[in-house]
């Protein structure tokens, strides 16, 4: 057993028990509920506590999550008492996403630099949105809201952890709450 650390990437969050036979109900923390399959093996835990590995019996995905049976959960009881672990994949274990894809979690904390190698500030968080993602980026003096695709988000390094980005008017606030009006050049 260990506690999760950076090299743990939580996958599901259990939520409730599910009938008298141990079963739970996982609510989806990954864009890929194919991990929930049967004998599938993964991390069971709390943040902060140890993890021990579990077998999975059963799946079912449905619109409020996943039906799991974890194997050696066997009542309401059992099932109950894991009302709020996580499961977790460890980095090695995670899907593969295709070209030009990132997980949220790589996304933050990236450097956003502009077209003219300003830098513009950090990625706080990611805003997952019907038509796309919005990063929401701690700037200098003012907060940044950059949608997520290729006509602003130019180039991302994870090897640098930098983003290069391209920002139009309006996307800027002066600290006063003025637009800065930000001159660009067209390619």
């Amino acid at each position: 057993m260990s506690t999760p650390g950076p090299d743990l990437l939580a996958i599901g969050n259990i939520v409730k028990a599910f009938g008298i036979e141990g079963h739970v109900i996982v609510q989806l923390l990954t864009d890929f509920p194919s991990r929930f399959r049967k004998r599938a093996r993964m991390l069971l835990g709390r943040p902060g506590q140890e993890v021990r590995e579990v077998v999975i019996e059963h799946a079912a995905v449905g619109p409020r999550g996943v039906k799991v049976k974890l194997a050696g959960i066997e009542d309401r009881d059992a099932a109950g008492q894991l009302v709020g672990s996580l499961l977790y994949v460890t980095e090695a274990k995670r899907a593969r996403l295709p070209k030009g894809r990132y997980y949220t979690h790589d996304i933050v904390g990236l450097s956003v630099i502009d077209e003219d190698g300003v830098d513009r500030g950090t990625v706080r968080e990611v805003v997952k949105m019907p038509a796309n993602d919005i990063y929401v980026v701690d700037g200098k003096g003012a907060e940044i809201l950059l949608p997520a695709v290729k006509e602003f988000i130019l180039k991302i390094d994870l090897n640098s952890r930098t983003m290069k980005v391209r920002l139009i008017e309006g996307m800027v606030e002066r600290e006063e709450g003025r637009v800065q009006r930000e001159e660009g050049s067209e390619e």
